[in-house]
């Protein structure tokens, strides 16, 4: 294991932590630690306008940890019943959402009660959107099971599902009043799950942060290795840095969209796969990043050998990153480019890349050009 670097002043695993996401009379508590679970029902309790909660979660995550979510909330006496979906991305369609809307129907969730999405990113999008539209509104909680979902798509208020076209391409903006990050339900992640979350903490580092990076560049065995102190400074810096891009751009208009960087490549390949175990949503991230760095270098913006870095760094943390690790055939460039104008993301029919000049340095690049894009592609060897 490799010896700790501080990143910041908070590396040490102490207490829990609180991060806030800022949004005026909408900011609420992202809390942050080992053992959090087995109190969450006194962190929620002082969230609740009554008593009253359901419960979305994955099969998987039930069998492991629901009758313990169960048991703190009882202890505080607030009422709950628990809706079971399937584990994997699959379930973010319409016709779980409609099951889920309908269960939460059933049992009798009003507009002054709370629904607690309980699982990874696919529950916590699936959850949020039946939240943001039921009774046109309920207030939801998150408690995030996995690294991706702690570090990434439980904060910020971005639900959805899937369509055949592409990824979360319905969907709503619906704020969470609190999360609740528990990184000792990590230790339960398969290691498969646990390294594709890895990803989008390396994304926050490639974005804007070169020290983030460098600290994981040396800590990344570490944070594999289950190191608690580690891996409450990846969830806390992670959380931070969107918390902060969140609250000056809650809905995407301008710098938020850096946040997706790697993610035009990478929705593309998990579409074109199917959004089946082939390729996981951070694995495809992964992908996606180097390929982002790889056409940055084409259009001249940064040194070729930046990519071979990010590249080498993901490839050691157990990652993929060449399309030819991902199971079976991809479409060629041009079908490709097809799914990729489907990106939410698009403009009057441009593309919209999140590309950089150098490691802490993405920036938006509005009105990529088709012809930029396929020669690219064209020149990834896996695609010939």
């Amino acid at each position: 294991m490799s010896a700790m670097n501080t990143h910041s002043n908070t590396t040490a695993s102490g207490g829990p932590r609180e991060v806030i996401v800022d949004l005026g009379a909408r900011s609420y508590p992202i809390v942050i630690g080992p053992g959090l679970l087995e109190r969450a029902g006194s962190l929620i309790a002082g969230h609740l306008r009554r008593p009253k909660t359901a419960i979305v979660t994955d099969e998987n995550v039930a069998a492991l940890h629901l009758e313990t979510l169960v048991s703190t909330l009882e202890r505080e006496g607030i009422d709950t019943s628990a809706i079971k979906v399937p584990a994997g991305e699959q379930s973010k369609c319409f016709t779980e959402l409609a099951r889920v809307s309908d269960a939460l129907l059933e049992a009798g969730i009003e507009r002054s009660d709370t629904i607690i999405a309980f699982g990874g990113g696919v529950v916590g999008d699936l959850a949020g959107f039946a939240a943001a539209i039921l009774r046109r509104g309920v207030n939801f909680i998150q408690i995030p099971t996995s690294l991706l979902a702690q570090v990434d798509s439980s904060v910020g208020g971005k639900t959805g599902i899937d369509m055949s076209s592409g990824k979360n391409l319905i969907g709503a903006f619906h704020q969470p009043v609190l999360v609740i990050a528990d990184t000792g339900l990590l230790n339960t992640l398969p290691e498969r799950e646990f390294r594709a979350g890895y990803a989008e903490v390396v994304k926050y580092g490639l974005i804007n942060d070169a020290a983030f990076y460098d600290w994981l560049d040396t800590n990344w065995r570490a944070i594999a290795c289950g190191d608690t102190a580690a891996r409450m400074h990846v969830v806390e810096s992670s959380c931070r840095a969107k918390a902060a891009i969140v609250a000056a751009d809650e809905r995407e208009h301008g710098q938020r969209a850096l946040l997706n960087l790697g993610h035009t490549f990478g929705h593309a390949f998990e579409a074109a796969t199917g959004y089946s175990d082939r390729l996981l949503h951070g694995e495809a991230v992964a992908l996606g990043m180097v390929l982002a760095h790889g056409f940055s270098a084409h259009l001249g913006l940064c040194a070729q050998e930046l990519t071979g870095r990010v590249a080498a760094h993901l490839e050691k943390a157990g990652l993929p990153v060449r399309l030819d690790q991902i199971n079976g055939h991809l479409p060629p460039p041009t079908e490709l480019l097809n799914i990729m104008r489907q990106d939410k993301k698009t403009e009057a029919g441009k593309l919209t890349f999140i590309l950089t000049r150098g490691v802490g340095e993405a920036f938006v690049a509005k009105d990529v050009g088709d012809d930029d894009v396929l020669a690219y592609l064209n020149q990834v060897p896996e695609l010939q």
